[in-house]
């Protein structure tokens, strides 16, 4: 599906790579999910990882929405780092997590997902798709972060699930 450019489409992208995403994830047997390793990646070492996340950039997503409509300036992409420091902070993200089991970041990555929808479900399509709308979102939309946070973070993470699977059958 092309870019979205209303939020019938992107409440429909993202639901729809989500849930491929989590039927990806499904493919897997329980142990390749609990217990797998990853061979060929720096960062995520398992599904754990992956799934944990994207629910952190989900929450990332909210905190940027809940601070900008509040006529503040939020840390973006988050306090102390800058977009040109996201392995860094992708690296502390991973950090966080590594005590949170698989079951439980499914949970929250549900969780996050539900309230990323609602939000999107609250906006018209001007709202979303118009640029310089808000301040906080500078020269781009609404929907762009949201596209970002969604479904062009869903299609990296089934990139990566993919080779994983590929990677097992060798």
């Amino acid at each position: 599906m092309p870019r979205p450019k209303n939020r019938d489409e992107l409440l429909r992208l993202s639901n729809s790579d989500f849930n491929k995403m989590l039927g990806l994830i499904d493919s897997f047997d329980k142990e390749e999910i609990i217990t797998g390793k990853i061979p060929f990646e720096d960062r995520d070492k398992n599904i754990r990882d992956i799934v944990a996340h994207l629910h952190h950039w989900h929450l990332m997503m909210l905190d940027w929405y809940k601070v900008g409509m509040s006529g503040e300036r939020p840390d973006m992409p988050s306090k102390g780092f800058t977009w040109k420091t996201i392995a860094a902070l992708n690296q502390e993200i991973w950090e966080k997590y590594q005590t949170t089991d698989y079951e439980e970041s499914l949970k929250m990555l549900k969780r996050s997902f539900s309230e990323i929808q609602v939000l999107i479900d609250g906006h018209t399509d001007d709202e979303l798709f118009e640029k310089k709308r808000y301040r906080w979102t500078g020269t781009t939309s609404l929907g762009s972060y949201l596209i970002s946070a969604t479904s062009s973070h869903y299609d990296w993470a089934m990139k990566k699930l993919r080779k994983y699977k590929k990677a097992l059958k060798t």
